[in-house]
Formats: C-alpha cells, structure tokens, sequence
C-alpha cells in the first residue's frame, strides 16, 4: 500500500528540476498520486512538460494565476478528466526584481500591488475556483519562508507578501474546515531553485542557514516533498492551518551558532 494511491492533485509552480514544487510532485508519484501540471508562457512549457512525462502525465496546462479565466479553464479540465480531485499545490511568487534590494519602505505601490496578488491573492483565487472540484477530505499546501517572520536581508516587500500568504491560510483553513478538507503552509529553508536567483546575496543566505542552524546543513527539495507529500495525505487528516517548518531547525535560532573553537576556549575560560 502507497500512502497516495487513487489520490489526484494539481501541482502550480514546477519551473524546473529544482523546483520545490518538483520535489513535492516527485514524492507524491512515489506514494501513487497521479499529478496533473501547469506552467505559465512557453519557456518555462519546454522546461515542464518533459518533467511530468517523467512521472507518466500528460496532464499539462497553462495557466496564469493572476487570470481568472486561466483557473477556471484549469478546473474545466479537471472536471472533463477526472470529476474531482483530492489535493492542490500551490508553489507560486513573484515580486520584481527591483523591489527585492534596498529599504523595505522604497516599495513601490505597483511592485506592492504585484508581490501581493502575484504570491498571495493567487492561493485564494487559486483555492476559490478549487473548492467546487476539491473533495471532501481533500488538502490544499502552499509553500512560505522564513522571512514571514522575521527580517531577512534583500527580502523586503516578498516577506510581507509571505506573512500574507501564512494568514491567509489561516483564514482559507477556516473556510474549509467543516468540509474536512485542510489547507496548510510549509515555510522551507533556503534553497537552490529559480525563484530564490534573484534575491541578493543568496549565497551567503545558504552558508550563514548550514552554519548556524541545529543540524548545521540545508535541507534538500526531497525533504521538501515529504513533508508535502505527509499533509496532503490522509496521515495528516488532524493537521490543518499549520505552519510547517522544513529547515533544519534554523527557525528556531536567536544568535550565531557557537563553533566547537569557541566552546573550548570558553570552557578553559571558565576553569580560569
């Protein structure tokens, strides 16, 4: 027995074979979900239809979250292909470039506007259109970060979009929940993908998360898909609203983490 047999999900957000949303996909496949896919404008087709064929779906759509029309047809197809589903994905964020250096209060209303809808809005229009199609007993995921909570260099206006983002699950669990069906966000560690090349100095983000977080290294997108793969199955049928932490721990960090150089010269130190 698989963990996801009989179970069909749409994954939104693989934009290639480092995405997180790949990992999660990756896992679901393992535990016998069958996926369908969405990708938006033709490069990032080229890069996502040859991912699903790997795990043997030819479901692949485009859809543009900001577009209502886009998930409604998304959700037409559903309808057509299987009736209903058990479990959506939701692995989508955007901000512009520009608006991810320098201080937090020069966002501009427009790169404001985009971040908020483009990584926020797009899980509720997203989840809207769903819930006629979502089961009872279904799950929802939605992926955050760290700087929700907390201030993260170069970071800026998406931060707030993801503290956005966690309420809103909140809220949408709320909505959901007399229905059985769970809605739930993981706040991943740093991690090499698309979305994660254009914030400033992430290099450094990724040394300074292996060196000071408890198990002293970054977690991998398989991690990632596991825990994906947990709550969107029955194993997680209590589990909603949550914020779930995959990132070695580092969440739970308040200073730098003490080399074993400066432990032992604390304890000579002490013996002084």
């Amino acid at each position: 027995m698989r963990w996801m047999d009989g179970k069909k999900g749409l994954i939104f957000g693989v934009a290639n074979e480092r995405s997180l949303a790949w990992g999660i996909a990756r896992s679901c496949h393992r535990e016998g979900a069958e996926l369908g896919f969405t990708y938006l404008g033709e490069a990032l087709q080229k890069r996502v239809v040859p991912l699903a064929e790997q795990l043997h779906s030819d479901f692949v759509l485009p859809c543009d979250l900001n577009k209502d029309e886009d998930i409604e047809n998304i959700f037409n197809a559903v309808a057509a292909r299987w009736g209903q589903l058990d479990f959506v994905v939701h692995s989508v964020a955007f901000a512009k470039k520009n608006e991810l250096s320098g201080k937090y209060y020069e966002t501009s209303r427009e790169g404001f506007r985009v971040a908020l809808e483009s990584s926020v809005y797009s899980l509720t229009a997203l989840c809207a259109k769903a819930a006629p199609h979502l089961k009872d007993g279904g799950s929802v995921v939605t992926l955050s970060y760290l700087g929700a909570e907390r201030v993260v260099p170069h970071y800026n206006v998406m931060g707030v979009a993801k503290a956005a983002l966690e309420a809103s699950v909140r809220y949408l669990a709320a909505d959901f929940g007399q229905r059985g069906i769970r809605v739930n966000a993981i706040s991943a560690g740093p991690a090499k993908t698309l979305a994660a090349s254009g914030i400033g100095d992430f290099k450094e983000i990724l040394n300074w998360n292996r060196d000071n977080s408890p198990m002293r290294r970054n977690i991998t997108q398989d991690e990632v898909g596991d825990v994906a793969m947990f709550l969107l199955s029955n194993l997680a049928s209590g589990i909603t609203g949550e914020v779930v932490h995959v990132d070695a721990g580092y969440h739970i960090v308040g200073m730098r983490a003490v080399t074993e150089e400066e432990e032992v010269a604390h304890k000579a130190r002490s013996m002084e």
